[in-house]
């Protein structure tokens, strides 16, 4: 009996010891399932850390969302026509913008408020910019001062100006930008008024603390009817602005001026006669006015009419490094990435944005190799097949 005893006691004891050691082992395997692969699993990680309001001002759009959905769906109907037994054995993916050096071809785009994604905000979104070498844009409604930014990191930072009814305070912003070391202004010309943005309605959601408004103009609305953000938009937004308001823009600012918004040949072409220094072809992430063409759509027209005067800037839809790589062969310099870059920021914060980043570069430079290009400057218009070229081959 004693040793039936002492026999069970060795073998409970054993298979405790051999739990132990595979507790860390199991914990870990969980840990890698958990761990993104992509872009789009940290969209589901942002969905599960936000409040549904916070989540849906991120990834809503305008309307029916015909054009949030075209946005992402476009790229799959470009396809590639890759080389091979080309020397792909060092890749090099940096590219100059304005005359920065960034390591890819990935920028930050203009996103409001990030303090609702993560405590840290846009100072933790500029520092993981910096140490991915690359340029952030700082949306005009963000949560986090132009100060405060600057003073956080060395990366290049741009400003994204909304000109307000009162052209004084957006004037400070940009001097404030200036005086910071931001190195241009990106003027969003597609905002006249907010799009209607219907989970915001629905959700009446509320706008945050606007740090760098204070002492200048009061942001704070209050409304029965639906979201807040519209309100303030609506008493705030210029929707005089025109072509004639670019000198204006150049009256009080020394930096370079970029457009972002433009979505046709005939505005690119109007672009570059009144002189700016850049195009960025954006449908403001599908947010606006709801069946505008997909952003990928809308680039090569762009990029004919521009005939290479001036670069041309890529926001809307990117979701993966193939995606990247269509943009680039259809003609723009290099591309903007917004909602990814909340999705990390609010999954993982500033490690959250850069993975992103990193994520994404690593799948461009799988498809550079893939395609037959060794440097950003190989691909060309003839490494993909779109829509338009399949049906003129049918002719």
């Amino acid at each position: 009996m004693q040793s039936t005893c002492c026999a069970l006691f060795h073998l409970l004891a054993l298979i405790f010891v051999v739990q132990l050691c595979l507790l860390p082992c199991c914990s870990y395997f969980v840990l890698m399932a958990a761990e993104p692969v992509n872009v789009n699993e940290f969209q589901e990680l942002a969905r599960q850390a936000l409040p549904k309001m916070y989540y849906d001002f991120f990834s809503g759009g305008a309307e029916d969302q015909h054009t949030l959905r075209e946005n992402v769906e476009a790229f799959s109907r470009i396809t590639f026509q890759p080389r091979i037994l080309v020397d792909v054995s060092k890749i090099d993916m940096s590219t100059t913008v304005l005359g920065f050096n960034i390591s890819s071809p990935i920028m930050i785009a203009p996103t409001a408020m990030h303090k609702l994604a993560h405590p840290e905000g846009e100072i933790a979104t500029a520092r993981a910019a910096a140490a991915c070498n690359t340029i952030m844009v700082l949306s005009f409604m963000s949560t986090c001062t132009v100060e405060e930014v600057a003073s956080s990191c060395n990366a290049v930072r741009f400003l994204q100006l909304y000109v307000f009814k009162r052209r004084d305070v957006s004037a400070q912003l940009v001097q404030r930008a200036e005086r910071n070391g931001f190195k241009a202004i990106v003027l969003t010309a597609d905002t006249p008024r907010l799009g209607r943005r219907e989970a915001d309605i629905k959700n009446r959601m509320v706008s945050p603390r606007l740090k760098n408004f204070e002492g200048l103009i009061s942001t704070e609305v209050v409304t029965d009817k639906g979201s807040n953000i519209e309100a303030l938009a609506s008493g705030m937004f210029d929707a005089s602005l025109s072509w004639k308001d670019i000198e204006w823009l150049r009256s009080i600012t020394n930096l370079p001026i970029l457009i972002k918004g433009v979505l046709t040949c005939e505005d690119a072409i109007k672009a570059v006669e009144v002189g700016v220094s850049g195009i960025i072809v954006s449908n403001h992430g599908a947010r606006q006015l709801d069946y505008v063409p997909a952003t990928i759509s809308a680039l090569e027209e762009v990029v004919l009419a521009v005939g290479g005067k001036v670069p041309v800037l890529f926001d809307g839809g990117i979701r993966r490094g193939t995606d990247i790589f269509k943009a680039l062969a259809l003609g723009a310099q290099a591309v903007f990435i917004g909602r990814p870059v909340i999705y990390g920021l609010a999954a993982k914060g500033k490690h959250g944005v850069r993975r992103v980043i990193e994520m994404l570069k690593d799948e461009l430079e799988i498809t550079m190799a893939l395609s037959g290009c060794s440097s950003v400057k190989d691909i060309s218009r003839r490494h993909v097949r779109t829509e338009r070229d399949r049906l003129q081959s049918m002719l």
